[in-house]
């Protein structure tokens, strides 16, 4: 009866696992699909995604209410003065040191807008690959900031995944510079993002006990700090623009703010699936299911949308995959040989993840010291 109970309950977890999992692939490949298929027709990534954030926030608003009603406790709500102190603090503010919070919130807006804006340029395929990179550029500012320790297996995971890029887009028949720089700049500014939010989230308490709350709170700053890169660059072309403000067509207006909609709800979702994957499971499920999903990425840009991919980009993707595993590798090892609670990043999570973990663990009285995590930034 036990030995039953027992498997049972192992196929139960496994059942959720994989559920889980193919929902986080569900919202992850899909908005990958999603952008690309918006920009070419929606040549505005910038307001695209500054529409996103705001749509997040009205779904995280929506959330907290829905929840507030249904167990009839108070949310979290930071009041002005406290959102400004403790969430963009500036620096005329004596005694006040800032929680580091209001970079990663900067930092995340720029990394998901240049994101959006290389769609415009490159293939899918060529987005997955360098976007990829993004581990490699947490590893070099994790050296930098003495986050970690230079040791041979860190060479090697960096060789692998530099090398890995370049023979991917080594004579690529579809590379694009502009397009390839936005990307490569995104990953550049994910590597500060995942960096800067490892060392000062360790402090940051905000009183925020879900990814909700969290969201609720920083969509505001990456909406403002992605406005003026808008304003520049986009915003008199989009005024003059008959898909929006100088509309002829209604029935037009409405598919375009109804597909710009639909992409708010696949990012809103995207993050709450990290959340649940990492919480009913551990960070190295979805750092293992992360990996299987850039190749499920390319395989689909390949059979779907015709992206063109060398056996020399295939074995170039393939080099870059296996540093990735070997991080994840020595994480997963470096976390069983301390015996301390799992790490509670992993691949294409978000700062809200740990912000949530954290705070659970200290509802539970879990007072040990947290790891490092592995992180990739990718939407």
């Amino acid at each position: 009866m036990g030995r039953w109970a027992l498997d049972v309950a192992f196929l139960w977890k496994a059942v959720l696992t994989l559920g889980l999992v193919l929902l986080y692939y569900c919202f992850s490949i899909g908005i990958t699909f999603y952008n690309k298929w918006l920009t070419k027709s929606f040549h505005f990534p910038l307001f695209m995604t500054m529409l996103h954030l705001a749509v997040i926030f009205l779904f995280s608003a929506l959330s907290r209410a829905l929840v507030q009603c249904s167990s009839h406790r108070a949310r979290v709500v930071l009041s002005w003065a406290d959102y400004l102190r403790r969430v963009a603090p500036t620096d005329t503010e004596p005694g006040v040191q800032p929680s580091g919070l209001e970079i990663s919130a900067l930092a995340t807006a720029l990394d998901v807008g240049l994101s959006n804006w290389s769609f415009l340029y490159v293939t899918v395929s060529l987005y997955t690959m360098t976007k990829s990179s993004a581990v490699l550029f947490i590893l070099i500012f994790s050296l930098i900031f003495k986050l970690e320790e230079l040791r041979a297996a860190l060479v090697l995971v960096v060789l692998l995944i530099a090398g890995g890029l370049f023979m991917f887009t080594y004579k690529s028949t579809q590379f694009n510079v502009e397009g390839f720089a936005l990307v490569l700049g995104a990953s550049f500014i994910g590597g500060i993002r995942w960096t800067l939010t490892q060392m000062l989230l360790q402090k940051a308490e905000l009183g925020l006990q879900n990814p909700i709350d969290t969201m609720f709170h920083l969509q505001p700053l990456m909406f403002l700090g992605l406005f003026p890169l808008f304003a520049v660059f986009e915003g008199l072309h989009l005024s003059t623009s008959e898909k929006i403000f100088r509309f002829q067509d209604t029935g037009l207006l409405l598919r375009v703010l109804g597909s710009l909609f639909l992409g708010g709800i696949l990012a809103f979702g995207l993050g709450f699936s990290e959340f649940l994957l990492v919480s009913r499971t551990s960070s190295l499920t979805l750092s293992i299911a992360g990996i299987f999903k850039e190749v499920c990425t390319l395989l689909l840009a390949a059979h779907l949308l015709g992206d063109q991919i060398s056996l020399l980009n295939w074995l170039g993707f393939a080099l870059c995959l296996s540093g990735i595993s070997l991080h994840v590798a020595l994480k997963a090892l470096h976390s069983r040989g301390d015996g301390g609670p799992k790490a509670l990043k992993g691949l294409g999570s978000s700062p809200d993840l740990e912000l949530l973990l954290r705070s659970s663990q200290r509802e539970e009285g879990d007072n040990e010291e947290e790891e490092y995590f592995v992180a990739q930034g990718q939407q």
